[in-house]
């Protein structure tokens, strides 16, 4: 990954800091798409002393375009988990040039942050408060013996998974719930009431991954099954600290028979992290998609009210 100060400010039209330090200066609000290999930042937002996702991409937008940005993201991802569908906002010069903007920032990132794509958009429109749902993606390769090329962006589970007692585990989530036993509960501040961990969970479900052997090429090897590739697919209204993870980690103890499919009810009745299992680790974990299209969560129970 090119460091920012490699890159010449002024090849971006219209990004000289004598046309954009100014305090009046004209801007507008943009949405960029974001995909990133999370292995090596720790987590996607910002914090002090150590290399994440968002300061990466904001110190390099700052470098090209010259001003101060405060962006926003549709959420946060953990250490080593990854993104293809993330979504950040955030005012820019009126007069940037998207287009060279994306392939500037992605020559500087590569090959860990891409910006997939990069538009203007409505002044009230938010990456975080606008979502109505996030969709995470989680891998699990699950097969006798480790597959190195697939490492990175998946859980290596060498026992035998029970597929069909997975889904029937991952049906009891559907809906609302309080997630508290899939939770890292959030600190709070004494005399502050805890924050809901009620969730409305639209889409769990497993499946395997279809690939034959010609198709998966390099990522295959003599012995090595092309379906040996399990994926989640999680999708709702907002997800709390560790949720699908901690998810996974219950689903696949229950594929390995530690666990009954109908135990997910008292776990989630338990409102007990105790009471779930493991939680897995970031490596499978992808968040997938951002959906803005119809109402948030809570609108929808105001209207039901």
């Amino acid at each position: 990954m090119t460091e920012p100060s490699e890159l010449d400010p002024s090849s971006i039209e219209g990004s000289s800091a004598s046309q954009h330090d100014s305090p009046r200066a004209a801007r507008r609000n943009v949405s960029l798409l974001v995909a990133y290999d999370g292995t090596d930042f720790h987590g996607f937002a910002e914090s002090n002393d150590v290399v994440t996702v968002m300061g990466t991409l904001r110190a390099t937008l700052e470098q090209i375009l010259q001003v101060e940005l405060d962006l926003t993201a549709a959420g946060r991802t953990d250490a080593g988990v990854h993104g293809w569908g993330q979504v950040v906002t955030g005012r820019l010069p009126a007069h940037a040039d998207l287009a060279r903007l994306q392939q500037s920032v992605n020559r500087m990132c590569a090959p860990s942050i891409a910006i997939r794509t990069a538009d203007w958009a409505e002044d009230d429109f938010d990456a975080r408060f606008s979502a109505t749902s996030r969709a995470y993606r989680y891998d699990v390769w699950n097969h006798p013996h480790p597959n190195p090329l697939v490492a990175r962006t998946s859980w290596h589970v060498p026992h035998d998974l029970d597929l069909d007692a997975m889904n029937a585990a991952s049906a009891h989530l559907l809906g609302e719930h309080d997630f508290a036993s899939f939770c890292r509960r959030p600190k709070v501040k004494d005399g502050l009431p805890e924050k809901s961990l009620v969730r409305i969970l639209q889409r769990a479900e497993w499946h395997r991954v279809q690939r034959t052997a010609e198709a998966m090429g390099a990522l295959t090897y003599e012995g090595a099954m092309p379906d040996a590739m399990l994926r989640f697919e999680i999708a709702a209204s907002s997800f709390c600290h560790q949720m699908v993870r901690s998810v996974v980690g219950t689903l696949v103890e229950v594929g390995r028979g530690r666990r009954e499919a109908d135990s997910i009810r008292d776990t989630l009745a338990a409102h007990d992290r105790s009471s779930a299992g493991p939680v897995a680790p970031p490596t499978g974990l992808v968040l997938w998609a951002v959906s803005y299209s119809g109402l948030r969560w809570d609108e929808r129970r105001q209207i039901d009210r």
